[in-house]
């Protein structure tokens, strides 16, 4: 029986599926050449009549209105505030003079308890580094803003 077997399970095989062949031919596409682009012709020059004409297309040019200047005037103490808790001296007429900086002050602070611009201060100490943001403890602000005209 097992022969019988042997010869059912040879005969299911079949015959091998021939192979398929594939050649491929590679085929070189030439670049194209590009035409060249014309040349516009030049513009003819504005004569003084087309000059008078205003062009819709180009907006009239309005120059920029003279900056206003920053308030200067004394500086005056608005009170000690958070960012600002230093000391300040005074010349006789009352004037305030300098500012220490103490531990947690900042210079934006000092120069709003003073009402003075940020970029005035900034111009009335030439040694505070970038825009202030570098002060240090006992260092000394310069308020009287005579010393900047």
């Amino acid at each position: 029986m097992a022969a019988l077997l042997l010869v059912t399970v040879a005969g299911c095989a079949g015959e091998p599926a021939p192979a398929v062949t594939v050649t491929v031919t590679p085929t070189v596409t030439p670049t194209p050449t590009p035409s060249p682009t014309p040349t516009p012709a030049p513009a003819p020059a504005p004569t003084e009549e087309a000059a008078l004409i205003p062009n819709p297309a180009v907006p009239d040019l309005v120059p920029n209105a003279e900056p206003v200047p920053l308030p200067q005037g004394p500086a005056v103490d608005l009170g000690s505030t958070p960012g600002a808790r230093g000391t300040t001296t005074a010349d006789g007429a009352g004037a305030l003079l300098t500012y220490t900086v103490v531990e947690g002050d900042a210079f934006f602070d000092i120069a709003q308890r003073f009402n003075v611009p940020v970029q005035l201060m900034l111009t009335m100490n030439p040694s505070v580094p970038g825009l202030g943001e570098n002060i240090y403890i006992k260092q000394i602000i310069n308020l009287d803003w005579t010393t900047t005209r």
